[in-house]
């Protein structure tokens, strides 16, 4: 159920192609609110499920368009040239039905299909370095332990200035009708477009200081929404409803969204124990989870898993549980079910070898480097995989890879000079034949080390070779 974005070298690539048509500009770094990516595999999975028959009705490959989810409670999503879109979770939380959340993914997918650019200062090529990081490390990196659900990337203080530009009106009325024939051509209804922007038509009587974020990069006009609602509503999909599995999948989205990110009181309060609905009693666990009621979290997870066994996600939010209480062994359990059920998910795998490598058993070493491995092989540019798998490494006395793999952690983070720091050290270590110090010196030179660099790496495994001891200080 896990997305697996595209490898490191591949967003790179697709950073240098956005060029300056990109949204990430910043209007002040200093005034801009440091916020978050989240990772979560399971509402990953249902946005994705949603979303990609429309991308492909678009002419989009769904692999190739990055969805990153901003812990934010602004109404705001944003799309770049470079097929990045973002969906801020207070959007998807104003969202009433699966319908509207798509339609705004529809229409952010019409400005990536028709390359649209921003207008004020969008073409600065001051936007460069910001778009790179952008691309290797806010879209790249996965920072910090993936909760049960709600892993949180590494702060970008980028996010916080998406109002800074903003869409042409002619733009907006492209996206509008490319987005409502993708959702036509995908089976699916455009009423949901029409709605959400009805909802804030008052949005076009505001300041901009008064209006949502999203609003501001993306003008909303009575006219725009007048324009668009003859050809949806004309549309042969235009009464099609979501299904009750679907409408479920929202509620379970929207409740596991607030669960993780508002107040575990004020959870408890919007999912009083008189509502005893599955998104809910999901929801309940997760705030007592959080609240540090261990034991009534658990309880309530293991009734959910009575009545769904074979569900990844319940057995993911046990393990974590369990793992974030400090009992990383009996944790292993319910994260091997989570993997047994999922074993495409790399989240899943990362959560087990994290647990595997916290009990401290060195007999547990291979197996959570062979999780490791296998969650990376999925998803290339996991920069907490590379982290835990230099430390598994390091664990076992394998020092060379453990460099390595520190090198791929900072490649992975977007930080080319500490990439090539490690990688050189890794160099140093490894043997010369091997593909591990290829890739080593692959990451000294994708990262812009100096001829004067390679030359001292070189001399330094000669010293090596010549003494068969590894150099003082590697």
């Amino acid at each position: 159920m896990t997305r697996t974005p595209p490898a490191a070298t591949r967003s790179f690539r697709r950073l240098l192609a956005a060029g300056a048509g990109a949204l990430m500009v910043l209007a002040s770094a200093a005034q801009a609110q440091a916020q978050s990516l989240i990772r979560d595999t399971e509402i990953e999975g249902i946005i994705h499920e949603w979303s990609e028959p429309v991308l492909d009705a678009m002419g989009l490959d769904p692999a190739e368009v990055e969805i990153l989810l901003v812990n934010d409670n602004d109404l705001n999503a944003f799309a770049t040239r470079g097929r990045i879109m973002g969906l801020n979770t207070g959007l998807i939380l104003r969202t009433k039905n699966p319908n509207q959340l798509l339609g705004v993914i529809a229409h952010e997918a019409g400005h990536i299909k028709n390359r649209h650019t921003l207008r004020d200062g969008a073409q600065n090529a001051g936007m460069q370095p910001m778009i790179m990081t952008m691309a290797l490390g806010a879209l790249a990196a996965i920072a910090g332990a993936p909760d049960a659900g709600a892993a949180l990337l590494a702060s970008s203080q980028y996010f916080g200035t998406l109002g800074a530009l903003r869409y042409m009106q002619s733009q907006e009325g492209e996206a509008d009708i490319t987005g409502a024939r993708a959702l036509e051509r995908a089976g699916e209804s455009g009423r949901g477009m029409v709605e959400f922007f009805e909802n804030f038509r008052s949005q076009e009587i505001f300041s901009d200081q008064r209006r949502y974020p999203y609003f501001r990069s993306h003008p909303l006009s009575s006219q725009r929404i007048e324009a668009l609602r003859p050809p949806v509503e004309a549309a042969s999909n235009y009464e099609k409803r979501d299904s009750d599995a679907r409408m479920a999948q929202h509620a379970l989205v929207v409740a596991k969204i607030r669960a993780f990110m508002d107040a575990p009181n004020a959870t408890l309060r919007d999912y009083p124990s008189s509502d005893v609905s599955l998104p809910a009693r999901y929801a309940r666990a997760i705030a007592w989870y959080r609240d540090g009621q261990t034991q009534k979290a658990l309880d309530a997870v293991d009734v959910l898993l009575t009545e769904q066994p074979d569900n990844p996600y319940f057995w993911e939010l046990k393990g974590q549980i369990l793992f974030e209480e400090g009992r990383p062994a009996e944790a292993l359990g319910a994260h091997e079910k989570s993997v047994e059920l999922k074993p495409d998910a790399p989240l899943l795998r990362i959560n087990l070898a994290h647990a595997l490598i916290e009990t401290n058993d060195p007999a547990r070493l291979p197996e959570a480097e062979n999780q490791l491995k296998r969650a990376i092989a999925l998803e290339k540019d996991n920069s907490l995989a590379w982290r835990l798998l230099s430390q598994a490494y390091a664990s076992q006395g394998q020092e060379g890879e453990a460099r390595l793999a520190s090198a791929e952690y900072w490649f992975a983070l977007g930080r080319p000079e500490q990439a090539a720091q490690f990688a050189m050290r890794a160099r140093d270590m490894l043997d010369r034949s091997s593909i591990e110090w290829r890739r080593a010196t692959d990451i000294v030179l994708a990262s812009g080390a100096t001829e004067k660099d390679i030359t001292d790496a070189e001399r330094r495994n000669e010293q090596r070779s010549r003494a068969g001891v590894l150099p003082p200080g590697a």
